[in-house]
């Protein structure tokens, strides 16, 4: 069974601010056959892989990376804005196009060798998916892929996220 994910996708004009298209994927989430396939399709390519943990970035990677990881009995990773994981963290600070920002992982998190994905909702610019990259290397562990619900194609993240490879079930445009 097929199913056409862009059709749960709400387009938000002038958000978050103006001259931006949103790409709301809260549609799909609330719409459980949608969310299953999506989940379904992304797991696909990564269950004879023997992968790890699923790092996920905050907040919506969460949702897209922790079904992943139950599917393939893998770990969860959790990457976070500073202040919210508990134990003591690795950070990284990276360019945003309007500023910078910082990620966090805890410091035990990973450890060499280990074979991860990358997880998150949508792929923009590339530079958060970048980040967490760095810090999953960081540890020695192997970023086996990154995947995301979406990619928006005309920002050209994939291309900074280069030489690793984007697995995105849908790809927008514009």
């Amino acid at each position: 069974m097929d199913i056409d994910l862009k059709q749960f996708i709400r387009e938000i004009p002038d958000f978050p601010k103006k001259g931006i298209n949103f790409k709301d994927i809260t549609p799909l989430l609330a719409d459980a056959k949608a969310f299953a396939y999506a989940i379904d399709s992304l797991t696909e390519s990564y269950i004879s892989k023997k992968i790890d943990y699923v790092v996920c970035i905050e907040a919506r990677g969460f949702v897209v990376g922790a079904p992943i990881a139950y599917r393939l009995g893998a770990g969860v990773i959790m990457v976070r804005k500073p202040g919210k994981l508990p134990y003591e963290c690795s950070s990284l600070s990276y360019d945003l196009e309007y500023g910078s920002a910082t990620l966090e992982i805890h410091k035990d998190a990973l450890k060499a060798g280990d074979r991860v994905i990358i997880a998150d909702d949508v792929l923009a610019t590339g530079g958060t998916a970048l980040a967490t990259i760095g810090l999953a290397e960081s540890f020695g562990a192997e970023v086996v892929d990154t995947c995301f619900l979406a990619e928006l194609s005309f920002l050209k993240g994939a291309e900074k996220l280069k030489p690793h490879t984007v697995n995105a079930l849908m790809k927008f445009d514009y």
